[in-house]
C-alpha cells in the first residue's frame, strides 16, 4: 500500500511538472518574439524567468524519479532527500537568472531604447498574466496535497510572475500613454524579487537538510496514537529524522506500568511501530522504556509535590519519566526547558537543589531531554 501511495504521488508530480513546462515553454517563444520586435529588456526578462521556471520543472522531474526508486544498499533508508538537493538547484536556477536580469536593466538604464508596443503585445501579456495565476493555483495546491517541495515552490513562483507580468503591462500603458519609459526599472523590480524567490527557496530546502523542527500538530497526533495503546501511560520526546517529505524514522519514549515484564514489553513495541506506521506513515527504530511506579499509592502523591516544585520554575515546558527506586533510595525523572530560556542551567541547578532539599534521604537523578 505504501508503496503505491509513494508511485502515485512520484506520477502525479511528474504530470504536474509536465504540465508547467509546456505552458512556461508556450510562453518563453511568445514574450522573447514579441520582446524582441517590440525592443523591450522588460519582456525579454519575462520570458528569461519563465524559461528558468521551466528548467526547475525538468530539475523537479528527475529528483522526483531519483527519490522513488528503490532503497539500495548504500541508501538504505531512501532516496528522497534529493527533493530538497533539486529544490535547490530550482533555487540556484532562479538566483542566477535574477542576478543577469539585474545585470541587463542596469545596463539599460545607461542605455535606454526605444520601444514599440503592438496590440498583440498586450494580448500576449494578458493572456500570460492568466495563464500564470491558473498555473501557480494547480500547482502550488498539487504541491500542498502531495508535500513535494519542489512544486509548492514553483507554484508560488508561477503565482509571482503573474505579478511581474503585470507590471511589465502597466509599464507599457504608461508607455503608451505618457512616452514615459520605465521599462529598465521595471526590469530591475523583476530581477530584485527573482532574487529574492530564489533564496527562499534555497533557504527552505536548506532548513529542511539541517533538520527542521517538525510540525506540533503532527507530534501530538503520534503521541495521541501511541497513549491510546492498552498499559501505555505516556508517550515523550518524540524525535523524527526526515528522509524527504512524508518519510520520517523515528524514536518514542514510553511510559508502562512498573510491573510488566520483558515477554510482555515485547510484543507492545512491536504493535506501537505497527501502528505507527500504518496510521501515520512513520518507521519508530527505537522506543525506550520509563518505568512508572504502580505498586506503592504513596508514591503518586510524592510525584505530584516534585511535579509542582519543577514545574513552578520560568521556562520548564515539561516534567516525565518519574520514577522512585525505594529499594537504593533513588529519584529520577527528566524535564525539558525551553530554547529560549538563557540561563538553562541555572534552572537545572535550582530545580536539583529544591528537590534535594525537599527530599535529602534520597539521590536525586535528574536528565535534562531535548525540546523536539
Amino acid at each position: 500500500m505504501k508503496k503505491i501511495k509513494e508511485e502515485k504521488r512520484g506520477s502525479v508530480i511528474v504530470k504536474t511538472s509536465i504540465i508547467g513546462i509546456f505552458v512556461n515553454l508556450l510562453l518563453v517563444v511568445f514574450k522573447v518574439i514579441i520582446g524582441l520586435i517590440s525592443n523591450s529588456i522588460a519582456i525579454i526578462l519575462d520570458a528569461v524567468n519563465n524559461l528558468s521556471d521551466a528548467l526547475s520543472s525538468i530539475v523537479t522531474i528527475i529528483s522526483t524519479k531519483i527519490a522513488d526508486s528503490e532503497p539500495d544498499k548504500e541508501h538504505p533508508l531512501g532516496h528522497g532527500r534529493i527533493e530538497y538537493l533539486s529544490a535547490m538547484i530550482v533555487a540556484g536556477i532562479i538566483f542566477y537568472a535574477g542576478i543577469t536580469s539585474l545585470i541587463e536593466s542596469i545596463k539599460k538604464i545607461f542605455n535606454p531604447v526605444e520601444v514599440e508596443y503592438s496590440n498583440i503585445t498586450f494580448i500576449i501579456l494578458i493572456v500570460s498574466i492568466l495563464l500564470k495565476l491558473l498555473l501557480g493555483k494547480y500547482v502550488k495546491n498539487i504541491g500542498e496535497k502531495f508535500n513535494s517541495p519542489s512544486l509548492v515552490a514553483s507554484g508560488s513562483d508561477a503565482t509571482f510572475d503573474a505579478v511581474l507580468s503585470s507590471s511589465v503591462l502597466v509599464s507599457a500603458i504608461l508607455y503608451i500613454f505618457t512616452d514615459i519609459n520605465i521599462e529598465a526599472y521595471v526590469g530591475v523590480l523583476i530581477s530584485i524579487f527573482i532574487i529574492k524567490s530564489g533564496i527562499e527557496i534555497f533557504m527552505d530546502a536548506v532548513n529542511e537538510i539541517l533538520g527542521k523542527r517538525v510540525d506540533k500538530e503532527t507530534i501530538n497526533e503520534i503521541k495521541k496514537t501511541i497513549c491510546k495503546i492498552e498499559n501505555v501511560y505516556g508517550a515523550y520526546d518524540l524525535m523524527l529524522h526526515n528522509y524527504g517529505p512524508d518519510k520520517y524514522v523515528g524514536s518514542v519514549h514510553i511510559e508502562i506500568p512498573d510491573s510488566m515484564t520483558a515477554e510482555e514489553i515485547d510484543p507492545l513495541e512491536r504493535k506501537i511501530t505497527n501502528i505507527v506506521l500504518q496510521k501515520h506513515n512513520v518507521y519508530l527504530s527505537g522506543i525506550t522504556i520509563y518505568s512508572m511506579n504502580t505498586k506503592n499509592e504513596d508514591i503518586a502523591k510524592l510525584r505530584y509535590k516534585i511535579y509542582k516544585i519543577v514545574m513552578s520554575n520560568d521556562g520548564v515546558l515539561e516534567f516525565h519519566g518519574f520514577y522512585l527506586e525505594e529499594k537504593n533510595k533513588s529519584i529520577r525523572f527528566d524535564i525539558i526547558i525551553d530554547y529560549s530560556i538563557k540561563n538553562r542551567e541555572e534552572i537545572y541547578n535550582k530545580i536539583l537543589n529544591d528537590v534535594k532539599k525537599e527530599y535529602p534521604d534520597y539521590t536525586i537523578n535528574i536528565k535534562v531531554d531535548i525540546d523536539i
